[in-house]
């Protein structure tokens, strides 16, 4: 596996190292699923600005999923 190197904030690694220790996990663990996660929400904002600019793409209405989300109960 490929290895990076960064500079963090001193309070930045102070808080990597108390989550590391409170989860018990090594901090390239948190370093990784937190790069892993960030890149999955960059990956649906992409999408959803994609769908956005493509004028074929329906656009729900507020309250029309309001009360789709509400018959469900």
């Amino acid at each position: 596996m490929p290895q990076i190197t960064t500079r963090l904030p001193d309070e930045v690694l102070q808080s990597l190292e108390e989550a590391a220790r409170i989860l018990k996990r090594s901090r390239a663990e948190i370093v990784r699923d937190a790069i892993e996660r960030y890149l999955e929400d960059f990956d649906d904002l992409h999408i959803a600005l994609e769908r956005l600019q493509d004028p074929n793409d329906p656009v729900l209405e507020w309250e029309d999923v309001k009360r789709g989300l509400l018959a469900q109960d």
